[in-house]
């Protein structure tokens, strides 16, 4: 039977692959009824806003407009007669957030926080119900009645009286010692 089962998936494998090295992946792609994702190019650089990385190693924004193209041609001259706001503007070219913004506090917390109580909630609800529907019912020899009268059967049988429990009982006085 197993040989039955492998020798089918063998021949689809590699009528799969014949297909595919003889269509080529456009209409590979097209049998699937879905696009493929464009790909990044993980060898450059990329923009990051990270406390411990001052000068990330690119820019925030590749393309300018016209408006931030002037912006930079202002920006090679004096400083002082650019507004802060313009200031502002040329900040927001290189860097997404500033310092203060990127320390904030997130509310990340809360979502982390919810998931472990569902977690914890389901768990229980999982384990009530193993107890009420899976395991037997807990042994009679468990309850504290049934621990007392083996007690006192050991007493009565005086068990280890050397070191052991009845060692520990004062059988005159009817206490432990």
């Amino acid at each position: 039977m197993l040989r039955l089962i492998a020798g089918r998936a063998g021949g689809l494998v590699a009528r799969r692959a014949t297909v595919a090295l003889t269509t080529g992946s456009s209409a590979r792609m097209a049998s699937h009824g879905h696009e493929v994702a464009e790909t990044m190019d993980m060898s450059r650089p990329m923009y990051w806003d990270r406390l411990d990385i001052p000068l990330p190693e690119k820019l925030y924004k590749d393309e300018l407009t016209d408006a931030d193209k002037s912006l930079k041609q202002k920006e090679k001259g004096p400083w002082s007669q650019l507004t802060n706001e313009e200031k502002i503007a040329l900040y927001r070219l290189m860097f997404r957030q500033t310092y203060p913004e990127m320390k904030q506090p997130r509310s990340e917390w809360k979502t982390v926080l919810g998931g472990i109580f569902i977690f914890v909630g389901f768990t229980g609800l999982v384990v009530w119900w193993q107890r009420v529907y899976v395991y037997p019912p807990r042994p009679r020899t468990f309850d504290d009645e049934w621990r007392a009268k083996q007690l006192q059967r050991m007493l009565d049988m005086r068990v280890n009286p050397i070191e052991g429990l009845s060692a520990k009982w004062d059988y005159e006085k009817g206490q432990w010692k």
